[in-house]
């Protein structure tokens, strides 16, 4: 990414910058699925959000699985209405680096989409991920149902014996019901299929979690 300041604390509701009324404008397509960017979705089709770090790779992960109807970068997790970019990254928002995903779960879980999730980054880092490190980049989960609280929660509980026994630490991953989705700027949309040479630190992490089937095709 662009930008990597490195501030650890997050701001609360009364710190963090109070934001704008104005939604961000993204493009009406998406440019690799071709599917509307924003709802209302088709009946039947549910939205998980998750911030894995820097969401040019986390995007392009998750519109890869067969049964994803459509992926957006965006923000979440803090107070900041309808955040840039900039402010997200200088920590004054609370928000994470997030995609929400837009799934037919008749095609693919929910369990298969965390699945993707806790295999392709790492969950232990707490306001980092790799190099780039800031509260925007810290590991979530943010959750749009009852049942998808659970779920991820459960994940997390089979995974944590797996990421001690490859020698990590404790996950740090942040589960909570979403409050708000905004959306990143147009340019960080599908960024790495309109650069495809562009900058992603993600990629497998080398354990299984052992809920979900889901693979992710390879990159090339």
């Amino acid at each position: 990414m662009f930008l990597r300041y490195k501030k650890l604390d997050l701001p609360t509701a009364e710190t963090a910058l109070p934001g704008r009324d104005t939604e961000t404008p993204v493009a009406e397509r998406h440019t690799v699925l071709g599917t509307p960017m924003k709802g209302p979705w088709p009946e039947g089709l549910e939205v998980a959000v998750f911030g894995m770090g820097c969401f040019w790779g986390a995007e392009r992960i998750f519109w890869r699985l067969p049964g994803v109807y459509s992926t957006s970068a965006g923000y979440a997790g803090g107070f900041t209405a309808n955040p840039t970019y900039e402010e997200t990254c200088f920590g004054t928002t609370g928000h994470t680096e997030v995609v929400q995903v837009v799934h037919d779960p008749a095609k693919i879980s929910y369990a298969d989409l965390l699945k993707a999730f806790w295999e392709n980054h790492d969950p232990t880092q707490g306001m980092r991920q790799g190099n780039d490190v800031g509260t925007q980049y810290r590991s979530a989960i943010y959750t749009t149902t009852d049942a998808q609280a659970e779920t991820a929660a459960a994940s997390r509980d089979a995974f944590q014996p797996v990421v001690t026994a490859a020698g990590h630490g404790t996950i740090t991953t942040e589960i909570k019901p979403l409050t708000a989705y905004y959306y990143a700027e147009d340019y960080h949309q599908q960024y790495l299929d309109k650069n495809p040479g562009g900058y992603c630190n993600h990629g497998p992490n080398g354990m299984t979690c052992p809920i979900g089937v889901a693979q992710v095709p390879d990159a090339t």
